[in-house]
């Protein structure tokens, strides 16, 4: 298998994870969004120039959710989604929710610390609004045990779990937000989020490269 990523991108890196998690072999080829992603070779991979691409024997899978369904459908151990209709119903919440309200939500928070432009303060207030909004409901949805809907990992780890533990350097600290603050604790203690890990200065190098790119036109 080959996957197709861009380490700091939380899209590649809860493929990333996933990957780790059920021990697969695996090669890593990261495609640079300043450039990489229009040349001829990655295009004709994936015509829509983004990542992840997952790239197994014949078969390339794009879009990060179907990358992840497609890797428990075949490699189904150690399981990541559970079985009750009612964890399995918060497992899917909680990365569609992550997906369509917390990272949309956060550009304006993520945007400023990137140095590509100061929103305006109506902006910023809504963008925080809206993470408290999904954290709450993130807190109710966590019960007694470690995970989102089980006992084990589950796939809303590998997708809200690359994101959530960031809140706090876009201005969003856990602090009132107990079960989501233990819970980012287990995550980062596991080894597969170490290895995939990115730092606030390779944030600043991605977000300087990627700048330039834009200043140009391109996208």
């Amino acid at each position: 298998m080959k996957l197709y990523h861009t380490p700091i991108s939380p899209n590649s890196r809860r493929v990333w994870v996933a990957l780790l998690e059920k021990k697969l072999d695996f090669e890593l080829i990261e495609i640079h969004l300043d450039g990489d992603h229009l040349e001829p070779e990655f295009v004709a991979i994936n015509p829509f120039h983004r990542i992840p691409v997952l790239v197994d024997d014949d078969f390339t899978v794009v879009e990060s959710l179907a990358i992840l369904d497609y890797l428990e459908a075949k490699y189904p151990e150690p399981a990541m989604l559970p079985k009750e209709p009612k964890d399995l119903a918060v497992v899917r919440m909680v990365e569609m929710v992550t997906v369509n309200e917390l990272i949309p939500g956060i550009y304006p928070l993520s945007s400023e610390k990137m140095g590509w432009g100061t929103p305006e303060p109506e902006k910023i207030a809504e963008a925080k609004e809206k993470v408290h909004t999904v954290l709450t409901f993130f807190e109710g949805l966590l019960d007694d045990r470690p995970f989102f809907g089980s006992n084990d990992l589950t796939l809303a780890e590998c997708v809200a779990g690359t994101v959530v533990p960031w809140m706090a350097w876009v201005g969003v600290p856990l602090d009132g937000y107990p079960k989501i603050q233990a819970w980012c604790d287990r995550l980062m203690s596991r080894p597969s989020w170490q290895e995939t890990q990115v730092t606030e200065a390779d944030l600043l190098a991605f977000a300087t490269r990627r700048k330039k790119f834009m200043e140009k036109g391109n996208r």
